[in-house]
């Protein structure tokens, strides 16, 4: 399982997911650009302690990525087709979520092999996106029996 983020800009919620697929064990793509410096420095700051307990590929742009992307594409997305409960996800799918400012452009949309939409409230704008990447993961665990073992 892997997490991919799309130019994420808020350090603290790349802290917050960093640790979710840590306990998880799941690896992280960061498609860059980013809003904040990836150094020591700033990760210690972010809470990014997690980091040395997950693997995380840095990728220059979206291209450079998919260059990497040798499994499916799952894009969550408010503008997704799936519902969550109704999609199919595999122990080898690639989650990924857009920035917080901005999301995904369409490029993005159309390469994902999947979108899915986390169900909401009506009138609800959108989740953060560390509560996103956390239901995504769970979710994806438990259809695959993926989960950790506990110890």
């Amino acid at each position: 399982m892997r997490i991919a983020l799309f130019e994420p800009d808020i350090a603290g919620n790349v802290g917050a997911i960093l640790r979710t697929a840590a306990c998880f064990g799941a690896d992280v793509d960061l498609i860059e650009p980013m809003g904040f410096a990836w150094s020591e420095r700033a990760l210690a700051r972010a809470g990014m302690d997690y980091v040395r307990n997950v693997t995380v590929r840095r990728h220059a742009d979206w291209d450079a990525f998919c260059a990497t992307a040798d499994t499916r594409i799952v894009l969550f997305t408010t503008r997704g087709a799936t519902p969550l409960p109704q999609a199919k996800l595999h122990s080898d799918d690639i989650l990924l979520f857009g920035s917080e400012s901005a999301g995904v452009p369409e490029a993005v949309h159309e390469r994902a092999d999947a979108r899915v939409l986390i169900p909401m409230r009506a009138g609800m704008r959108s989740l953060n996106i560390s509560v996103s990447v956390g239901i995504a993961t769970a979710e994806a665990l438990r259809q695959t029996d993926g989960w950790p073992v506990a110890g």
